[in-house]
């Protein structure tokens, strides 16, 4: 069975290194994670292919993260309960598991469901990173390049920019970007408006008149992927046209924007 990039997160120590170790064995590159605060962070920073995820965790509610896990549309879920009555299990289905194994269990068998798991990942994929043109998104490292030039995100504005591009250009409402791109529950939309407005001094040529990331009244935001393409205008005054990273360049430091 091919290597495969797999999270676990589970309350019990002991089942918990006893996964991993097993895992490792196979050969598979693991993540471990006790709580779910340190589950979201792991998740964020490693883009696991599978979470091996505890419906009964320290802090917080395992069928909850689960729904958020699967709103990332990027990994597959493999769910351990001690709950085993058929209400729990369908529960845990519907919340977006991919399969479920009730504790306690066989290691024979929870390797024998990885693999399964597994070989539908290998099957379905998720890409590497997005192309729009003008605009890369490395899935895997979490970068961006806009014109060729490498854009310093924060992990959240980085996850603003993907859902934003997951779209596909149909606007999103501030409570589904909350719900989307953040990993913890918010109820203040403006908390959107204050990251969007960060992201915008980065990727816009003037941020006060945004081009990509545009406001959509009265419903959110959008990201126009027809303007990726288009050419940016010469500088008035200038005897030549500028290549696009210099301009956008240019663009900052007329705005007081002094980072390189």
């Amino acid at each position: 069975m091919g290597a495969v990039n797999i999270q676990i997160i589970e309350g019990n120590p002991h089942l918990r290194s006893l996964l991993g170790w097993h895992l490792q064995q196979a050969g598979h590159q693991v993540h471990q994670s006790a709580d779910l605060h340190q589950a979201r962070e792991v998740f964020l920073a490693r883009q696991p292919n599978l979470v091996i995820l505890d419906s009964e965790l320290p802090h917080g509610d395992g069928i909850e993260f689960c729904r958020w896990l699967r709103q990332q549309q990027q990994a597959l879920i493999l769910m351990l309960s001690a709950r085993a009555t058929e209400p729990d299990i369908v529960e845990g289905l519907r919340a977006g598991a991919d399969d479920y194994l009730t504790k306690p269990f066989g290691m024979q068998e929870f390797l024998a469901r990885v693999e399964a798991l597994t070989r539908r990942s290998r099957v379905a994929a998720p890409p590497a990173y997005l192309d729009y043109g003008d605009l890369k998104i490395d899935l895997v490292h979490r970068r961006v390049r806009f014109k060729d030039e490498l854009i310093e995100l924060t992990p959240q504005e980085f996850s603003l920019l993907y859902v934003l591009a997951q779209a596909g250009g149909s606007p999103l409402s501030r409570p589904e970007l909350l719900k989307r791109a953040w990993p913890d529950a918010i109820d203040n939309p403006r908390t959107v408006d204050t990251h969007v407005l960060s992201l915008r001094k980065k990727v816009e040529i003037d941020p006060r008149q945004p081009d990509l990331i545009q406001t959509v009244r009265n419903v959110g935001y959008r990201l126009n992927l027809e303007a990726l393409n288009a050419p940016i205008p010469p500088q008035s005054g200038s005897g030549s046209h500028r290549s696009a990273p210099t301009a956008r360049s240019a663009a900052r430091l007329a705005l007081g924007d002094r980072r390189i």
